[in-house]
Order: structure tokens, then C-alpha cells, then sequence
């Protein structure tokens, strides 16, 4: 690459294949934004990242062509910040315009980058990936997705394909539009990071947890078990705590429990509760529970009520001692509410290193919908 050009510091897949940004070697404002910009994002300051990233292509509107692929570069490089300031909740009101703003900035992109290398150009990922996150819509997110795959597989470079169907797993797999297509996407990935990337590659793993997600919700007990394992061992072998790797564990703890191997399951009980800093007012929530048997004779009367109970959470996690500290609407409420409580399962609390029982409680809610 040429002296006096510069890369877009923010890119979804980080592809360098050639995009680059002209900056003339004079001092002016914009040269000034920019480098401030590279400064924020080498810093990770992450209040003054889409700021900087905003500034710099408001000037750079008066610096470049407006179909310029310097342009495209310096609108991605907002975009990306912005979706960073607004993850992960990017479709509530409050962050709509600000997401809004971030897939006009990615269309712009794609359009600049369609024109400059054509329209089956690897480097047209980025933007697509890009307007797909942000598009309001399942629908027009699918169909950026599609074309973004589509461009992965004829490049033939497997971690990119793996990415980009990761991604589109991750856009589509809480809408509407999840079908057996879509989850193929993430074990398509899991398969390419097996068989490219080393087990600790925090890629493969995140790949791993998800695809051990999946058959743990689909009951699939006997696959996810051991992709569940793995994730929490690298996790271990890794040395740091991740929301993977708590869940992992919480996963593990409803599976072993709804196998009935409650002592295969206080290992991961213990695991999340050494995990958490605790605190004197944390209100400790169950990793697995059932819910009580509605009595057959208070259904026959559409009798409703409730039931607070306080009990101890031992320093493995089970349920102690379970006592009634009031009730409403009858005696076989609270039969059936100790019943399922001494079923539940809980992360110990944790002082100064070591698990300590604690005391908690909570309210059954017995009602029956007219």
C-alpha cells in the first residue's frame, strides 16, 4: 500500500483487501478527526469512539466524492461505533434512530463499494453484515445475509464463511424466520472452526457454546453434554469468566437436574456461584426449577392463591429446611409448594472465596386463567 493512505480502523470481519483512505498530508480539520478517531479506537475509549468516528465523516463529506469508496470507509467506521453504543438492545425506542442512522450509513457503503469493485467483490461483506444488523426488518436482514454468504462461499476462504454464517445465525435466530436453514448456519461454522482453529480459539468456542445451546433446547441431552463440557474447560484453561461460560454451566445444571443426577449438577452450581460478586442484598434466583402441581380439586373449584416460603440455599446449592411464611387460598398449595421447592436447585453464595449457606425466599403464584 502506497504512503500518505490509511485503512478504516473499524470493519465488521476486519477484511483489508485493498480499501484504503486518502488523506492529503497537509494539516486540516479533518486529517486532525481522523486521527483523533484512530486514537480513540487504538485507547478504547469508547465515549469519545462514535463521536470521533461522527466527526470525521462529517468533514470528510467535504473531502471526498460522495460515491467515494474513502467515504464508504469513513460511514462504516461510524456505523460500527454506533452499533457498538447501542448494543445489544438496537430495535428498542430509545436507540431506533440512532440505528436507523447506522444502516443508512451501511447502505451508503455498499452502494460505494458495489460501484468501485463490482457487485460480487469480497469486500462488499462488511457493509452487508453491517445493514443486515442494523435493518429493522427479519426480512431485509435475511436478504443481506444471503447475498453475504453467498459471497463468502465463492471466495472460498473458510473462516470467512464461517463468520459470515455465524453471523446470520446470530441475526435470524430470534425471529420469525428461524427455520432448520438457520440453525444450519451455526453448525456449518462449528464444523470450519473444528477444523481450522485451535480448541482454545475463543471463535470455535463461542461457536461451540451455541451449537451445545442449540441441542440443549432442542433435548438433544446426549450432544449437548459434551459441547456444554467444552466450553466450560476452555473457559477454565482461558482463565477468565465469560457469559458463555456461565451459561454453560447453568445448562449443565438443568440438564443433569431433569436427568436426575443432582451430584453431576452441584459441580456447575458451585462453578456460577464462585462466578458472581456477591452482595448482602443480592436476591439469589434459581438455576433449575418446577412448577408445583396445580391441585386437581382447587381446579375443579378455580381456586386461586399464593405461597411465600423462606428456606436455606446450602453451600452446594440444594434446598434446606423450606418453611411457610404465608399463604392464601388453601393447605395443598403449600403441600405442593415445599414438594417443588426442595426440587429447585441454586448457586451458593460465595465470602472471601468460599461457598456459605445463605437464606432466601420466594412466592408461588397459583392462578387459573378464565
Amino acid at each position: 500500500m502506497s504512503h500518505g493512505k490509511m485503512l478504516p480502523i473499524t470493519c465488521l470481519l476486519a477484511l483489508t483487501l485493498g480499501t484504503s483512505l486518502s488523506v492529503h498530508a497537509s494539516e486540516n480539520s479533518f486529517a486532525k478527526a481522523y486521527r483523533d478517531y484512530q486514537a480513540s479506537v487504538e485507547k478504547g475509549d469508547v465515549a469519545n469512539i462514535e463521536a470521533s468516528a461522527k466527526n470525521a465523516y462529517q468533514l470528510g463529506e467535504a473531502q471526498y466524492a460522495k460515491d467515494s469508496v474513502d467515504l464508504a470507509n469513513l460511514a462504516i467506521n461510524w456505523a460500527s461505533a454506533i452499533e457498538k453504543q447501542v448494543a445489544p438492545n438496537p430495535f428498542v425506542e430509545q436507540n431506533l434512530s440512532q440505528t436507523a442512522k447506522a444502516h443508512e450509513l451501511y447502505q451508503l457503503a455498499l452502494a460505494n463499494y458495489k460501484a468501485h469493485y463490482g457487485k460480487e467483490a469480497i469486500e462488499l461483506i462488511d457493509p452487508l453484515l453491517g445493514a443486515a444488523q442494523t435493518a429493522v426488518e427479519a426480512k431485509a436482514a435475511k436478504g443481506y445475509l444471503l447475498d453475504a454468504i453467498d459471497l463468502a462461499e465463492k471466495s472460498d476462504k473458510k473462516k470467512l464463511i464461517a463468520d459470515v454464517k455465524m453471523a446470520a445465525f446470530n441475526r435470524l435466530s430470534n425471529t420469525e424466520l428461524y427455520t432448520r436453514s438457520v440453525r444450519s448456519y451455526a453448525f456449518d461454522a462449528y464444523d470450519i472452526y473444528k477444523e481450522i482453529l485451535p480448541e482454545n480459539a475463543i471463535a470455535r468456542v463461542k461457536a461451540t457454546y451455541i451449537v451445545g445451546a442449540v441441542e440443549f433446547a432442542e433435548k438433544h441431552d446426549k450432544k449437548a453434554e459434551p459441547l456444554l463440557q467444552e466450553v466450560v474447560k476452555q473457559f477454565e484453561v482461558l482463565n477468565y469468566s465469560h457469559p458463555y461460560a456461565l451459561s454453560a454451566h447453568a445448562y449443565l445444571v438443568e440438564l443433569y437436574e431433569r436427568q436426575g443426577k443432582r451430584e453431576l449438577a452441584t459441580a456447575h452450581c458451585i462453578a456460577i456461584g464462585s462466578m458472581q460478586p456477591w452482595t448482602d442484598e443480592q436476591e439469589q434466583k434459581p438455576l433449575f426449577r418446577q412448577f408445583p402441581n396445580y391441585p386437581m380439586s382447587y381446579v375443579q373449584q378455580r381456586k386461586s392463591g399464593w405461597v411465600q416460603l423462606k428456606f436455606t440455599v446450602d453451600e452446594q446449592g440444594f434446598v434446606k429446611n423450606p418453611e411457610i411464611i404465608a399463604s392464601k387460598g388453601g393447605a395443598l398449595f403449600e403441600k405442593e409448594s415445599i414438594e417443588t421447592l426442595n426440587k429447585w436447585r441454586y448457586a451458593p453464595k460465595f465470602e472471601n472465596g468460599k461457598a456459605v449457606a445463605a437464606q432466601t425466599s420466594v412466592q408461588l403464584d397459583y392462578t387459573i386463567e378464565n
